[in-house]
């Protein structure tokens, strides 16, 4: 059995409106600065993510991002004030966090929706952005949630029959997101439990085509569900806070900065096509399919952890020297 990672240092920012924001550090004090930004949103690392970094190259930061994880209040708290929860209040959080840290500048890694987030921090602090690697990669277009709330219903349509027959018939034309974040707001507390179940249970049915894909998301227990799915709904009912194709059309402001992009051949949720547009509008970039991944695990971690530890062999000579 693998030795536990344990974080050197940990604590919570006040990040203002209310929020404070859970953070630890691993690895060396002298190591490359770093930060993992995690998916969902509402998705916040597991103890196995701290095993992605060399402890001996990196100093990397790990965070629960706004309403998730160890940080408060949470999405699920009834009260919850969802308004101060946005893209650009996560944006604010990473540089708060970064300069409470005294780093300036850090390589960016991201899974999923941190793909996203990734994109949007380095296209508005490209001068704190060292190197990127992003897996499982997205761009908050609404082209990708209509994918997963809607045209996927092609591809598991028993499932996707389940997904919808909560919402209200009236509403099923719509923005299913947005009706999903209605139901999981109602005064009634076995509507919002059912509401998140579901919604846990849809995402785990379009992760992977892989043969061997498993449940992971319908495992967890119900506060957790509860706020996975408001988070996600929130998001993605407001088109992820960002105006459509607000990452494609920036590209320029960080097409210098070197960024390895891995992506996994039956990730079904996120089809591939969004990763080879992105490492076509990006020069810097290098592009790994990883022939027997989905959205996440297995083969597309060890691909992330291979990245993660070749670039702090090219960053670290560079850092040394200054």
């Amino acid at each position: 059995m693998d030795t536990p990672v344990e974080p050197s240092d940990s604590g919570h920012l006040d990040v203002g409106e209310g929020h404070t924001v859970y953070w630890e550090v691993v690895g060396s004090p002298d190591g490359l600065p770093a930060v993992w930004l995690h998916g969902g949103p509402g998705s916040p690392p597991n103890p196995g993510v701290r095993r992605i970094f060399d402890p001996d190259r990196y100093r990397a930061v790990i965070f629960d991002q706004r309403g998730c994880g160890r940080s408060r209040p949470l999405a699920s708290d009834t009260d919850a004030d969802l308004s101060t929860n946005t893209t650009d209040h996560l944006i604010a959080d990473i540089e708060r966090l970064r300069t409470h840290l005294g780093i300036d500048q850090w390589v960016v890694i991201g899974g999923s929706w941190g793909v996203t987030l990734a994109l949007v921090y380095a296209q508005r602090h490209p001068d704190r952005v060292l190197a990127m690697v992003l897996g499982a990669v997205t761009s908050g277009r609404l082209r990708e949630t209509q994918w997963i709330t809607r045209d996927m219903g092609r591809v598991f349509p028993k499932e996707w029959d389940e997904f919808i027959e909560l919402v209200p018939v009236a509403e099923r034309q719509g923005d299913l997101a947005a009706g999903y974040a209605r139901l999981l707001a109602s005064p009634d507390q076995t509507v919002r439990e059912e509401a998140a179940r579901r919604w846990c249970a849809w995402e785990d049915a379009h992760m992977s085509l892989a043969p061997d894909a498993k449940p992971r998301l319908v495992l967890r227990d119900p506060p957790w569900q509860m706020v996975f799915a408001r988070l996600v709904t929130h998001y993605w009912a407001h088109g992820c806070f960002l105006a459509d194709d607000e990452v494609f059309s920036s590209m320029d402001r960080i097409a210098h900065i070197p960024a390895t992009l891995i992506h996994g051949r039956h990730d079904v949720s996120g089809p591939l096509d969004t990763a080879w547009e992105l490492h076509k509008a990006w020069p810097a970039s290098r592009l790994i399919v990883v022939d027997d991944a989905g959205h996440s695990g297995g083969s597309l971690n060890h691909e992330m952890q291979a990245a993660v530890t070749g670039l702090a062999d090219l960053l670290r000579p560079v850092e040394e020297d200054k």
